[in-house]
């Protein structure tokens, strides 16, 4: 009898943690912080006072609430080739392996790299860098074994580098194990109630692997596209609005702290996103389990942080635990603040039909037939928003 109350006490309590809704008509009256006014109640009217007063305290913000400072200092980083297969896929591409070494402290942490180049290119190439959050057989540097969640021949084909590295090598998607990785070089960000965690520890890596392109002639570094999915897209935003020498950030099925706006309350939750996975963000985001209107931010402004620079969000038809509706009004939201660069969005009113993108915009957007995934659709949508914007540098 104690046995089966135990059983039912933990289904309650699941129940409890993870159910969800779904119902446009639940969605409760929200109010979006505006990003143009500054935290003294300033109006920012242009592109000058966003970059100089409105868009630190943003990022701010952001760091202290959600994801964790974002340390900068290090002893010193390293760069050492691997492998390189000037014949790779059949011939048709150069393959460069690269470890990226970083010191500080006694410690270091080394991110492996990826790259595949065009091997007709006679020139710098554009490149996507992807942040792997799958297995780490998504992007086989052999190709024996190729998936459409990272289609490395079609982005080849298409003229462009293709690079990804794996998120075990900065943190271990794993509560209990995140911190073996870099944060051995940080500890005090364990100690601090808005260090950074597994998030923000992915996106430092991103970063690393954008000083190593600083160094590769292979690529164009003024068109380095970033790119992730899920849990990994939430990581390309932060990155990018971190870090502003990536030229285009990709976001695919990001959902809650990603693309999607939190006061929707709408799929997955705060709390339920920090239940399952306390080591993604601060300790300080914890205070907004069930209190999502209380954040002084919400993601619409992350977006707006990575302005001027084009940005594209993904979802997929059966992802409702990533919010379609939520990521397009972020994108929405976040318009008025490209707008102080000139910049118009040719997003229309309301969420386009299934299966059609909206590319030729500064922010662009699709909602993809499917689960939660990365496919060869999404993909050609952003080979093209890239060729899109990269035509007009």
């Amino acid at each position: 009898m104690k046995r089966l109350f135990f059983v039912a006490l933990l289904f309650c309590n699941a129940t409890f943690v993870f159910a969800q809704q779904y119902d446009e008509s639940k969605v409760p009256a929200y109010t979006l912080p505006d990003p143009l006014l500054t935290l003294s109640g300033q109006a920012v009217k242009d592109a000058r006072t966003w970059e100089n007063a409105r868009r630190p305290e943003v990022l701010r913000l952001f760091e202290d609430n959600i994801y964790g400072q974002m340390p900068r200092d290090f002893d010193s980083i390293r760069f050492i080739t691997t492998r390189e297969d000037a014949r790779a896929m059949g011939g048709k591409a150069l393959l460069k392996e690269t470890r990226i070494d970083v010191y500080r402290g006694g410690q270091s942490v080394s991110i492996h790299l990826t790259l595949f180049v065009p091997g007709k290119a006679s020139r710098p190439v554009p490149v996507f860098l992807l942040i792997n959050n799958r297995g780490k057989n998504n992007t086989d540097a052999d190709r024996k074994t190729k998936s459409p969640f990272w289609p490395a021949e079609m982005v080849t084909d298409s003229g462009y580098a293709i690079a990804a590295f794996h998120v075990s090598d900065l943190a271990p998607d794993d509560a209990s194990a995140y911190a073996s990785g870099l944060l051995r070089l940080y500890p005090e960000q364990l100690r601090a109630p808005n260090g950074m965690k597994a998030i923000g520890a992915w996106a430092w890596g991103a970063s690393r692997v954008m000083d190593y392109f600083m160094k590769e002639k292979l690529v164009d570094t003024k068109k380095v596209v970033l790119v992730g999915h899920s849990r990994g897209g939430k990581t390309s935003l932060w990155a990018a609005a971190q870090d502003q020498r990536f030229a285009i950030c990709v976001t695919n099925c990001s959902g809650n702290t990603g693309a999607a706006l939190a006061r929707r309350q709408f799929g997955e939750r705060i709390k339920r996103i920090n239940t399952s996975f306390p080591h993604w963000f601060s300790d300080n985001y914890k205070k907004y389990n069930d209190r999502e209107n209380d954040l002084p931010v919400d993601q619409h402004m992350l977006i707006a942080l990575i302005a001027p620079r084009p940005v594209y969000a993904t979802n997929a038809t059966k992802d409702l635990w990533a919010d379609p509706t939520g990521t397009f009004l972020s994108l929405k939201n976040a318009e008025k603040v490209f707008a102080l660069y000139g910049l118009r969005s040719a997003l229309p009113a309301a969420p386009p039909p299934v299966n059609q993108a909206v590319e030729n915009s500064i922010l662009g957007y699709h909602n993809r037939e499917g689960v939660h995934d990365m496919t060869e659709f999404d993909w050609r949508h952003f080979i093209r928003f890239a060729r899109i914007h990269f035509a007009k540098k």
